[in-house]
């Protein structure tokens, strides 16, 4: 059964993995490749960039890259190094879908340390479920396509939980060193993902009693995963200016569509969109009967799962930002209540009720939980294969004459092949010609440079001074709508879009489809020049 899991966990990970290649629909996915990228082009093991921190990732990526290289230049594809970058930059799918496959691997075995924590917290049923509910996920899922850190930060974070767990029933002080290891490998790829920490903490003072002589075991854990930090990051040290410089631009209050609405309204927003969104209203439901069972009979979950659970979910509604993203941390301990839940629920339904035939019951319940979850699973899928993006993609094919300029705001490399003059926004740079830059292998300190702390690379964040520079006959703008709708808080980006449309004309708007096709409002503007 576990074995069928974790197949249909890697399926459904893998069906739609290519998505939109070869445009780049994720504006975070260059960011890690163009960056792991850099290091082996330079020869350094220093990422030069630090906001998540994500080093554990970009490592992971140049080690995909090498691979990848490696077995090019092994097979005639490539004649040299030179050919295999040239052909990077021409086609970014070839570096992109091993890079996504190693995420999606990273989405699996999540399943199995799900399983593997549910297993030691209430049996083999228990642990099945939850892998079950997890493999099914359409959160889950969806970022174990997307290259980014929160699916790894994940694998992590599972492994120090689990860690905790034999801490509080074994109290092996291998336990304790393991914990605090996998904790300092987690923060290495996501800074929030530290918090996870508290469940050995927690865990190792409830074993010891709660005892002043337990701090020596808190204080070897704290310094375990300090140590087991520096080693996977060392250049957070060695770099610390620029790490000061991307954790100052990551802590931005507010974020085009992603803006916040204070505690309350952030509690809200994730239990009704990503949780109730992928786990349904019945799991959420009983999501919240497996926290107060758990947390009121269960000890392990009490002081071995849920302390850190519960930090990381209060840290996350707290934020200024609310992204769906962060979310994804939560699923496999969402996933292990609901487990908890119909375990639980199940069995006293069985004492109390001895006659009833409830031996296929576990199997029942799951199926029932998981059949509306794998539909929107795959109706995210679907979405996804089907980004508003690539039907504008089409849109220009089909009705653009060659030789026109087209001012774009997206990676959209499935049209630099065709028979335009493309510009792309480039904050400090102004509009740039993308062949020209992608011919000279821009580096990401590059576009970091030229980015100079703006949150998005969009027409909105190009200085007033350079607008002139994005003059053109077309522009597909993807991100217009989102500063249309909160005016408000950006009344200088939004105006530099009016600007640029006044007197242009409307040709196309493609708005995603539930069901149907994903991704932003994209407008198809012939302008004025």
């Amino acid at each position: 059964m576990l074995l069928a899991i974790l197949a249909l966990a890697l399926g459904l990970r893998l069906h739609g993995l290519a998505f939109g290649l070869p445009a780049l629909n994720d504006p975070d996915e260059p960011l890690f490749m163009m960056t792991a990228f850099d290091m082996l082009r330079g020869h350094s093991l220093n990422p030069h960039w630090f906001g998540h921190p994500g080093t554990i990732t970009l490592y992971s990526l140049a080690l995909v890259m090498v691979a990848v290289a490696a077995v090019g230049l092994a097979t005639g594809r490539f004649a040299s190094i030179d050919a295999f970058a040239v052909a990077a930059y021409a086609d970014p799918g070839l570096l992109f879908l091993p890079a996504r496959l190693l995420i999606a691997l990273c989405g699996v075995a999540c399943v199995w340390l799900t399983w593997s924590i549910g297993r030691r917290l209430g049996g083999a049923r228990l642990g099945l479920i939850a892998a079950a509910l997890l493999a099914v996920n359409a959160l889950h899922i969806g970022y174990s396509q997307v290259i980014r850190t929160d699916v790894q930060a994940s694998v992590f974070m599972l492994l120090c939980t689990r860690a905790a767990i034999a801490i509080l029933q074994d109290g092996r002080r291998r336990d304790l060193l393991m914990a605090g290891f996998w904790a300092g490998f987690a923060c290495a790829t996501k800074w929030p993902a530290v918090l996870v920490l508290v469940n050995p903490l927690v865990a190792s003072l409830s074993r010891a009693g709660w005892r002043p002589r337990a701090v020596g075991g808190a204080a070897l854990l704290l310094m375990i995963a300090l140590a087991t930090l520096l080693f996977a990051s060392p250049f957070l040290l060695l770099d610390y200016p620029m790490v000061l410089h991307d954790l100052a631009g990551e802590a931005r209050p507010i974020h085009p569509g992603a803006t916040g609405g204070g505690l309350f309204a952030n509690l809200g927003w994730y239990l009704g969109d990503p949780i109730a969104g992928s786990l349904g209203v019945a799991g959420l439901a009983l999501t919240i009967v497996g926290l107060v069972l758990s947390a009121w009979r269960d000890r392990a979950m009490r002081f071995a799962v849920l302390p850190g659970f519960f930090l990381l979910f209060l840290v996350i509604v707290a934020q200024p930002l609310r992204w769906e993203r962060w979310a994804v941390p939560l699923m496999p301990f969402l996933a292990i209540l609901i487990a908890y839940a119909v375990c639980r629920l199940l069995d006293a339904l069985r004492a109390r009720r001895p006659g009833w035939r409830l031996a296929p019951g576990e199997a029942v319940v799951t199926l029932l939980l998981i059949a509306p979850m794998v539909q929107a699973a795959e109706a995210r899928t679907a979405e996804r294969m089907n980004d508003t993006r690539q039907r504008a993609s089409a849109w220009v094919r089909g009705h653009v004459p060659p030789g026109r300029t087209i001012l774009i705001e997206h990676g959209a490399f499935d049209l630099l092949g065709g028979p335009w003059r493309f510009l792309f926004p480039l904050g400090a740079a102004g509009c740039i010609e993308p062949h020209q830059v992608l011919g000279g292998r821009i580096s990401y300190a590059r576009v970091e440079t030229l980015r100079d702390t703006r949150p998005v690379i969009d027409l909105g964040h190009v200085d007033d001074a350079l607008m002139g520079s994005c003059a053109a006959d077309y522009a597909i703008l993807t991100h217009y709508d989102r500063y249309r709708a909160d005016r408000a808080r950006f009344g200088e980006e939004y105006a530099r879009y009016e600007r640029l449309l006044r007197g242009g004309s409307v040709l196309a708007v493609i708005r995603p489809e539930p069901g149907e096709s994903a991704g932003p409002v994209v407008h198809i503007v012939a302008l004025r020049r």
